[in-house]
């Protein structure tokens, strides 16, 4: 339903069948996220589905881009917070990662963009934004920093902290108070230097 305008009512369907496919990602993974899985979670037929996602492809990708979109909602809200006690930022972060359909859900469009350029193309587009937004905070703070220092650091920080959500999701196995406490230095020194 790209371009098109929802009435209410087309709205509150919409979410139902995003939350339902982000619930069958979750829980089944991608593999088994169907558009019949999809429908039957939301209690609708596929039709129905159909009408706002064609295709499995569109359906994943509003899936995908209404979770970047809450993450980059969430990394806004936190500028002034940031400012304040850096530290304090990377936890709030770090802490989000505790979450373990979070996690997951990450985890499966990570596969899914491995694989399909569509979706790629969504994950570049937030991690572009990811990296902007990291980019300008370091800028404010160290403003005598050229402007490829200050992106290589920003750039560095996102690869810690989203490589640091597979090390503490449990599924490599490595979450510790003294991995977490190494985490935090090194994210807050590619923030401050």
């Amino acid at each position: 339903m790209t371009g098109k305008q929802l009435t209410k009512q087309g709205g509150i369907r919409r979410t139902s069948l995003l939350d339902a496919a982000e619930s069958v990602l979750i829980a089944r993974g991608n593999a088994d996220a169907s558009l019949r899985a999809v429908a039957a979670e939301a209690g609708m037929r596929v039709g129905h589905l159909q009408h706002y996602f064609p295709t499995r492809a569109e359906l994943i990708k509003a899936v995908l881009e209404r979770a970047l979109d809450r993450s980059l909602e969430r990394l806004a809200g936190m500028a002034e917070a940031v400012r304040a006690d850096p530290g304090e930022a990377v936890a709030v972060l770090l802490a989000e990662q505790e979450d373990p359909q979070l996690v997951r859900l990450f985890a499966e469009v990570w596969a899914l963009a491995a694989r399909d350029e569509d979706i790629a193309t969504v994950v570049r587009e937030f991690y572009r934004k990811y990296v902007g937004h990291v980019e300008a905070f370091v800028r404010e703070g160290r403003p005598e920093w050229p402007a490829e220092s200050c992106r290589s650091r920003a750039e560095a920080f996102v690869a810690l902290v989203e490589g640091a959500a597979l090390m503490r999701s449990g599924v490599a196995g490595f979450r510790s108070e003294a991995t977490d406490a190494q985490i935090l230095d090194a994210a807050v020194r590619l923030l401050q230097g």
